[in-house]
């Protein structure tokens, strides 16, 4: 039953993850992959928030495991990243790994803050 839960979540993000994605690219041009950037960065958010909750266990795997496993993307960010690393564009490759790392370590304490200030 756990594996059925994680993929309705994990089907659900990835879903959720394209259609952002496809959605964010038609709507904002630049030198970096703003769009990967944007969404793991939310996941991270909202990864917070689902962890400091403190879900039940069912809950926790369709959200945290399922659908924020895959709607947040090491692959595409380390491809984004070394894309941008392969066309010797230095500072943007800088740029976009430290600020990915950056925003998404301070996004899940941020959501993990929320859950507390709203407890």
């Amino acid at each position: 039953m756990e594996y059925l839960i994680v993929g309705i979540g994990g089907t659900l993000g990835s879903i959720t993850r394209f259609a952002l994605g496809k959605l964010i690219t038609i709507r904002v041009t630049g030198r970096l992959p703003i769009g990967t950037f944007l969404i793991n960065v939310s996941g991270a958010l909202l990864l917070g928030i689902v962890v400091n909750i403190r879900a039940d266990k069912t809950v926790y795997l369709l959200l945290a495991d399922g659908f924020l496993g895959a709607y947040t993307t090491f692959s595409a960010f380390m491809y984004e990243g070394f894309s941008l690393f392969s066309e010797k564009r230095t500072l943007n490759t800088l740029t976009y790994v430290v600020s990915s790392l950056i925003m998404g370590i301070i996004a899940f304490w941020l959501g993990a803050r929320m859950v507390e200030f709203v407890r």
